[in-house]
């Protein structure tokens, strides 16, 4: 065989989502792993629909995958190329013009393709060998007219002329193939190589996609989630390596990757997973990188002190946002705590005098471990504690009081051992 060239071919109707990258990263791993060309179409006939917006946000967003094409083509640059080939196949026979009314009672011209009405047996690389009578097929629509063409006769034309050697696309391909293959043998074009991967269902089980509210590429982008995660959220969804291993960046994917071992049946998109994933990325950063992308979150630096015990509550990125924002789970952290009365002797056990008395003995002693654990253990650590971390924290819920001075500092720590001491006063 030639050399092997691969494309992904999005149309720009929407923004990109899972499900356009998952489409653009098989045809690029399989094309770099065979040292082959990978190819970007437009798909962008659909006038009405195509916008040069999300065409740039296909490109954009797939770069900040790590997924750059080698070349690029428009497919409404390619009309006249288009228009030469049903010229072509009107005059060999294998297509001809047709009057018909619309639905609205226009009559216009169409182009039908002339079915020779034959079995045609096409090998998929993840499926194996299918048979299908494309009588079933009739004369079908090539072209509104001369000059607008439709998806069968584009796809083949375009893969036809950039010699593409494998088509790897999703399952909702596989339908039109037979059709595809009739143009092909009617253009004297070689038949590629098919490999067809299933579809990725939402929760509902439906294929996740424009229509029904996919998450786009961008969206995880500004969540947080790291580009080698999201990547290999996709790869997995739809291949399966030979042991249990799960964590591929991008090369390693190039260096392992099979296609024959593409899945048969589509996956559930599972943002547990996703998280998962992702959190095993963040753990592989350096300090530095992880400070860098954690300050695109965060309100002012003075936050990034914070981080160590954040960093063990976050999924992605963006979760620092809302732990750190007003009523978020860590806001006393960046903002002064909201303590009551009622909750400082919350479930301490202890009277509003006993818990004066012990948040004095802090302000009056420190709060060390060293310091504040015997007296805690002598006095009742409930009594004593549990105050200290309302008083810290204004929380229910927090980490310990230990932490929390950590966290804060001394100088901090006690201002508002002092405003507790204040309040019940």
């Amino acid at each position: 065989m030639s050399k092997i060239i691969t494309r992904f071919a999005p149309s720009p109707t929407g923004l990109p989502h899972l499900g356009t990258a998952m489409y653009a990263l098989l045809n690029y791993v399989y094309a770099r792993q065979n040292n082959g060309k990978v190819i970007m179409r437009s798909e962008d006939t659909d006038p009405a629909r195509s916008k040069p917006e999300f065409e740039k946000a296909i490109i954009e967003d797939l770069a900040w995958l790590g997924i750059k094409a080698d070349e690029f083509y428009r497919q409404s640059d390619r009309l006249e190329i288009y228009k030469k080939y049903i010229k072509q196949l009107i005059d060999s026979g294998n297509a001809y013009l047709s009057k018909e009314k619309s639905e609205e009672g226009i009559e216009n011209e169409i182009v039908r393709f002339k079915n020779p009405n034959k079995v045609i047996t096409f090998t998929d690389m993840s499926r194996g060998e299918i048979t299908v009578d494309t009588a079933d097929l009739k004369d079908f629509v090539i072209a509104r007219s001369m000059s607008s063409p439709l998806f069968h006769l584009t796809v083949v034309v375009d893969d036809y002329e950039m010699g593409v050697t494998h088509v790897i696309r999703g399952e909702d391909g596989l339908a039109n193939t037979p059709r595809q293959i009739l143009i092909q043998e009617a253009i004297g074009a070689p038949r590629p190589v098919y490999a067809h991967f299933p579809f990725v269902l939402g929760a509902n089980r439906q294929k996740i996609g424009k229509r029904n509210g996919a998450v786009g590429i961008r969206e995880y982008r500004e969540q947080g989630y790291l580009p080698e995660a999201v990547l290999n959220f996709c790869l997995l969804l739809v291949w399966h390596p030979k042991d249990d291993r799960e964590l591929f960046t991008l090369p390693e994917m190039i260096e392992n990757f099979e296609l024959k071992r593409i899945g048969k049946s589509g996956a559930i998109l599972d943002p547990t997973k996703l998280n998962w994933l992702n959190r095993e990325y963040i753990k592989k950063l350096t300090q530095e990188e992880f400070l860098d992308k954690a300050k695109l979150y965060l309100a002012n630096n003075e936050s990034t002190k914070f981080l160590p015990v954040l960093l063990e509550r976050i999924d992605k990125f963006g979760d620092l946002t809302g732990l750190l924002a007003e009523g978020g789970e860590f806001d006393f952290l960046t903002s002064e705590p909201k303590v009551t009365k009622e909750l400082l002797i919350g479930k301490s056990g202890a009277s509003a005098q006993e818990i004066k008395r012990h948040l004095n003995f802090l302000l009056e002693k420190g709060t060390d471990r060293d310091t504040v654990w015997p007296y805690a253990e002598a006095e009742g650590k409930g009594k004593v504690l549990w105050p200290m971390r309302v008083a810290l924290s204004g929380k229910e819920k927090s980490p310990d009081p230990f932490t929390l001075t950590a966290m804060l500092g001394k100088e901090e720590s006690l201002v508002r051992i002092r405003a507790s001491i204040d309040m019940l006063s």
